[in-house]
């Protein structure tokens, strides 16, 4: 019996990192099919690109405001029980999209899967601060990390497909629907219900401690300010660089999918090398240094007319961003180790006002002053952001490890 269980608890604890990671490939089907497919959705609900995007903003200011309450709710409740509600979210979401009949059901359909990145997104972290060594965190990190722009590497050709024999609406049934599901299942099977001796989370401490401890912590308001100002940054290509492809250079949705599965590749080899270079020039350092050219790049590629240069930064942009999401997520991971949860999550908060910011404000500068405007509005945040981590960000592991 002992035997049984000791094998049991083994086959569990390697299942910890790929549910992780499916935990995190999870939450990116909501965005691919908004990227890829914005023009396609305005064209059924008759509203323009700048307008569809919108739906982006939305859920990701609903998907702030349950950041903030899954703050503290994690001081209460356990983190594996919060990460299946997040996956029930993405369902729920999903099949809600595929049969949505007007622009406001699409919206109200679509926020669900903010309230899913709410919980999923900074619940993967904290699980993976509580089972996997310091040691092994950083790599870990940048797997769960790469498991989302895999999504999109994986997802783009597939997404693809179902666009094409069934519109957008069967992209969100078939994609989206059962990789939220495998992903509910995988983390029921692998991951512990129980916490590791590796985590200092002790359930039932007071509510509002947690948001106490990280507010007064110059440090860990930094990273949060840097979170939020570097997401809107990279919502520029997340959200509309496929679009600036397809209309600026006029080229199919075919080959705008592959240009997606392109990014992800990209931006998984820089997750993944961040995740190993990490140990290397430290957390803060390597935060600071990619969030300033995530800037950059992203001002100077979407001000190009030339089709392939632009695509080169684009790539380059997708590198950068892969490191910096990496560097600043293991830092900001380990600011308050005690609260984890509530820290991850505000973070989420934080980044998810960053998307919304970078949603409303991109959509409106295509408007106003087409791409190119949008770039440099959003390429800004970045620049900020870097100075921002420069002057008050600390990295606590340079003396922990």
């Amino acid at each position: 019996m002992e035997e049984e269980k000791s094998t049991n608890i083994q086959s569990s604890s390697r299942l910890i990192l790929p549910s992780l990671v499916l935990s995190r490939f999870a939450t990116q089907p909501s965005g691919l099919i908004t990227g890829l497919l914005l023009i396609e959705i305005g064209n059924t609900f008759g509203t323009q690109v700048g307008v569809t995007g919108q739906i982006g903003a939305v859920s990701s200011m609903v998907s702030l405001i349950f950041a903030l309450l899954i703050g503290i709710l994690s001081v209460k409740f356990r983190n594996k029980s919060l990460l299946l509600i997040g996956f029930l979210c993405y369902i729920v979401s999903a099949l809600g999209c595929s049969v949505a009949q007007n622009f406001d059901l699409m919206i109200l359909a679509f926020s669900l899967s903010g309230v899913g990145m709410a919980i999923v997104r900074p619940m993967s972290s904290v699980l993976a601060g509580e089972h996997i060594p310091l040691e092994r965190r950083a790599r870990a990190i940048g797997w769960i990390l790469a498991g989302g722009s895999i999504s999109y590497l994986v997802g783009a050709p597939v997404v693809s497909y179902f666009e094409g024999i069934g519109g957008w609406r069967m992209a969100f049934l078939g994609f989206m629907f059962p990789v939220s599901l495998l992903s509910m299942v995988l983390a029921i099977i692998g991951i512990p219900s129980k916490g590791s001796s590796l985590g200092v989370k002790v359930i039932g401490q007071n509510y509002l401690e947690g948001f106490k401890r990280v507010f007064t912590n110059k440090s860990a308001i930094s990273c949060l300010i840097g979170a939020s100002l570097g997401m809107a940054t990279w919502t520029a290509t997340l959200t509309y660089s496929i679009s600036f492809f397809r209309q600026r250079f006029l080229i199919p949705t075919s080959w705008a999918s592959i240009i997606l599965s392109g990014l992800a590749l990209f931006f998984t080899l820089g997750s993944l090398s961040g995740g190993y270079l990490i140990n290397i020039y430290g957390r803060k350092n390597f935060t600071i240094l990619s969030t300033f050219l995530l800037g950059m790049i992203t001002i100077i590629f979407l001000n190009l007319g030339i089709f392939w240069l632009s695509l080169f930064l684009a790539l380059l942009c997708c590198v950068i961003a892969g490191m910096r999401y990496s560097a600043s997520d293991n830092l900001t991971l380990e600011q308050i180790p005690e609260f984890r949860g509530t820290m991850m999550s505000i973070s989420s908060a934080a980044s998810s006002l960053g998307s919304s910011l970078g949603a409303g404000i991109g959509g409106m500068a295509i408007l106003i002053w087409n791409y190119g405007g949008m770039g440099f509005s959003l390429g800004v945040f970045g620049l900020v952001a870097s100075i921002i981590y420069f002057q008050f960000a600390r990295d606590p592991t340079r003396t922990a490890i």
